[in-house]
């Protein structure tokens, strides 16, 4: 069974910054599905600028979550929960200062689950974003800890047809698209690995679906336009793997929107709460 380092808990992470250019951003932009007619996130000099997709903030965090979460097996994460707050957009380039702290590590019995939160701020400390995630450490459970607070569940308006729904196909070289973000996890791209940890073959990252449900969300409810979206949390409820097909679909309930991904095979990203400005 992987060791749990209980030490990292409320230790502070950081401040890590990143710089990223304009490129990063189109390449985040395309390897979560967008195409040349989404001019505003894949055209530095687009009419009216570069846009950025508030869960590009996922990339930018990478770094400084895997340096503090302790002596961990990288093949053993999977994300359970993302939530992503913009108090700001997201600049299409610049240096963005991150600190984070571990917040709690739950066993789940089998699993281990840690919950971590981050906060990013511009060179002159003007706050850009903030995240939660929470990530599963697979067969890491057991070691006696507190199970945790219940998931809080969020669930369609049932019989009510969605206020959008959109449907597109996940190319099958998808998560090697995507793992150039940072996102390196061999789960998404080497087979043996994959098997080694009970997957059939190399699954989808679950922040490439995050992704595409944000520009979904962004396309389906926001007009296009990502700087109106200014949260976005949702909780992965099953595999994706590259070249299926994955729809999003959104219901307007009290000034939020009710956000689900689902694939051929049922809920892939449920509990979605995406809010507006």
């Amino acid at each position: 069974m992987p060791d749990v380092d209980l030490s990292v808990i409320g230790r502070p992470m950081g401040p890590v910054v990143t710089e990223y250019t304009w490129k990063d951003v189109v390449l985040y932009a395309l390897s979560v599905g967008a195409t040349p007619d989404e001019l505003s996130l894949v055209y530095e000099s687009a009419p009216g600028g570069l846009k950025v997709l508030p869960s590009f903030a996922t990339v930018a965090i990478l770094e400084l979550a895997l340096a503090n979460l302790g002596d961990i097996d990288i093949a053993r994460l999977l994300h359970g929960q993302q939530t992503v707050r913009v108090h700001r957009p997201i600049p299409p380039a610049a240096r963005i200062s991150h600190t984070g702290r571990v917040t709690g590590i739950h066993d789940k019995g089998h699993n281990a689950v840690y919950e971590v939160q981050f906060e990013a701020v511009l060179d002159d400390e003007t706050p850009v974003y903030d995240a939660e995630v929470v990530v599963l450490y697979m067969g890491a459970g057991g070691f006696g800890g507190d199970r945790g607070p219940k998931a809080e569940r969020v669930s369609p308006p049932e019989g009510v047809v969605p206020d959008f729904t959109i449907t597109e196909r996940l190319a099958t070289n998808q998560a090697a698209l995507y793992r150039l973000n940072g996102d390196a996890n061999p789960i998404h791209i080497d087979p043996d690995v994959a098997r080694s940890v009970g997957l059939d073959r190399p699954i989808l990252h679950g922040l490439c679906t995050y992704g595409f449900a944000t520009r979904a969300v962004v396309n389906g409810a926001m007009g296009g336009d990502p700087d109106r979206l200014r949260e976005f949390r949702a909780r992965f409820t099953g595999i994706v793997y590259p070249g299926d097909w994955l729809t999003t679909e959104g219901w307007k309930v009290d000034g939020s929107w009710v956000v689900q991904s689902r694939t051929e095979r049922g809920i892939v990203l449920g509990d979605g709460v995406a809010r507006d400005d």
